[in-house]
């Protein structure tokens, strides 16, 4: 299971808001749901948030195998 909760800690380490994504970045609220939920997002939205964020794929998205969590 691929989840996001590296994406929140590389926010606040960042301090930057997901109004400010939304706002600032163009950054859809469907997108950030999407997010929260560890629903599917495309490659090209990962892209997207590494070049904002400046940051590498490790800091957004962790996976974790069937059965562990």
């Amino acid at each position: 299971m691929i989840v996001f909760d590296p994406l929140w800690e590389t926010l606040r380490r960042k301090g930057i808001s997901q109004y400010a994504l939304i706002k600032e970045h163009g950054v859809s609220t469907g997108t950030l749901d999407s997010l929260r939920k560890n629903r599917s997002v495309t490659l090209n939205t990962i892209n997207d948030l590494c070049r904002i964020l400046d940051c590498g794929v490790s800091d957004i998205v962790r996976y974790i195998p069937d059965g562990e969590k």
